[in-house]
């Protein structure tokens, strides 16, 4: 499950892909099935979530893995590569690694 908090010590991937609208959908199942079939299967995989925009234009992925070094291991495992190199031929991929700053959560109701 995806836990953002400051305390956590652990590295977030946000990764944005542009795609035109009538390739959105398929872009989406191909990071499903990538993910389900190859990376949540890697040792260090915490959580992700996959985000679509309304304008059909974006699609986003949210992931936590537990270190840099880990992720690295993932991105050269051959099983997850050709899911990426297909995702490319119908997307331009950015891929940003963060670490969570600050959390905010609304203000309780006092009465």
């Amino acid at each position: 499950m995806t836990t953002i908090s400051k305390d956590n010590k652990i590295l977030t991937l946000i990764n944005v892909f542009t795609v035109d609208p009538v390739n959105q959908q398929q872009l989406v199942e191909l990071l499903t099935i990538a993910t389900e079939t190859s990376v949540r299967k890697m040792q260090g995989f915490i959580s992700s979530s996959l985000h679509r925009s309304i304008d059909g234009t974006k699609v986003t992925m949210y992931a936590q893995w537990r270190s840099v070094e880990v992720y690295q291991k993932m991105r050269n495992n051959p099983d997850a590569s050709p899911y990426l190199e297909q995702a490319l031929k119908i997307a331009k991929f950015e891929s940003g690694m963060y670490e969570v700053v600050e959390t905010f959560l609304p203000v309780s109701s006092i009465q």
